[in-house]
């Protein structure tokens, strides 16, 4: 009798024993997957852009810490210029398992000519140089390459900050899936104008082309002891929460990747489903404030528009991409992550 897995002869009873094995293999594969699509996920609230005293900041690293866990953040991570704050000793003071992390990082602050190229690299295992580069777009990709060569995890920081990242250069950057969409830095320029686009439109252009790339709030705190102040760049401002199996580092940097986050300016949502073909949002109540969410599809087209909480949109399947965007009546935001309909782009964002 022939084997199934190769053309030489094998006794009924090798063969026998093949097919219990690859038997057993598949089920345990199985017994895997099963315990993995179980597994509980939760909510984890951080911040990926914040600075200290070492290098613009104007608070040491553990009056920001401590900003950040006692204001109900589960993780932050220090992005100072061109400086990797050491994180250790500030997780031995400051974390707990599976209520507050410490994640290191560095703002990689560059140029070029006089466009400022900022990128973040989170969990960074050593300190990474500016890299120059001929372009914009290059420019930006050699410091994407040097934040993955180190380890970490890079989003590219505030586009339209001295209006230096066009839609056109992010379309050229490859192996980074995150950019911020909004900065909590008062002269960023996130709603655009002038006759230049805002950063969501920057993301429907990308989206729109098929290129899958994820949006962050963050914070950019760089003053911690000016409250009140307008002028300041505050903490508090922009966040993203997470969606992961625990609060690990490794889960927290796979889940961003992965786009599986809200970024927020003050709503907080309780359920995003995404299971065939009906997409639905659950906003946290709070008091008698009400909700209205947009989901948007190719071209910054409104697929629907709605202030029904939950809110619930079934794919025609000719959309490109549905991604949503839910305002508060005080003002608040957020945004949840788009799904290409018809597949992802082919490069290797």
């Amino acid at each position: 009798m022939g084997s199934p897995f190769s053309g030489d002869p094998l006794s009924p009873g090798a063969v026998h024993n093949r097919l219990m094995r690859a038997a057993l293999l598949l089920t345990a594969l199985l017994l895997s997957t099963l315990q993995a699509n179980a597994e509980e996920l939760h909510w984890f609230k951080g911040n990926t852009h914040a600075h200290t005293i070492n290098s613009d900041g104007d608070s040491t690293p553990d009056e920001v810490v401590r900003w950040y866990r006692e204001n109900g953040y589960h993780f932050l991570v220090l992005t100072d210029h061109n400086y990797l704050t050491p994180v250790d000793g500030l997780n031995a003071v400051h974390a707990a398992p599976g209520k507050f992390l410490v994640i290191p990082g560095e703002e990689v602050s560059d140029w070029f000519e006089k466009k400022p190229i900022h990128v973040n690299g989170l969990d960074v295992e050593s300190l990474v140089e500016p890299q120059g580069g001929k372009s914009v777009a290059d420019t930006i990709q050699r410091n994407v390459d040097a934040i993955r060569g180190a380890g970490g995890v890079p989003h590219i920081n505030h586009p339209n900050f001295g209006w230096a990242i066009s839609a056109e250069d992010l379309a050229r950057v490859a192996r980074t899936k995150l950019f911020e969409i909004f900065n909590g830095h008062p002269l960023v320029n996130n709603q655009g104008g002038g006759g230049r686009p805002g950063l969501e439109e920057v993301w429907d252009a990308l989206l729109s082309r098929g290129i899958l790339i994820y949006g962050i709030a963050t914070d950019d705190a760089h003053h911690f002891k000016r409250p009140g102040d307008p002028h300041a760049s505050l903490p508090g401002r922009g966040w993203v929460v997470v969606r992961a199996s625990s609060l690990g580092k490794e889960e927290i940097l796979a889940a961003l990747e992965r786009g599986d986050f809200y970024a927020s300016t003050g709503v907080e949502l309780e359920e995003i489903a995404d299971e065939g073909e009906e997409i639905s949002i659950r906003m946290r109540p709070r008091g008698d404030t009400g909700y209205t969410t947009w989901f948007i599809g190719r071209g910054g087209k409104v697929l629907l528009e709605t202030g029904e909480n939950p809110a619930v949109y079934r794919r025609s399947g000719d959309e490109g991409y549905v991604r949503a965007r839910v305002r508060d009546s005080n003002g608040r935001m957020a945004w949840t992550q788009p799904r290409l309909v018809g597949g992802e782009s082919s490069g290797d964002r």
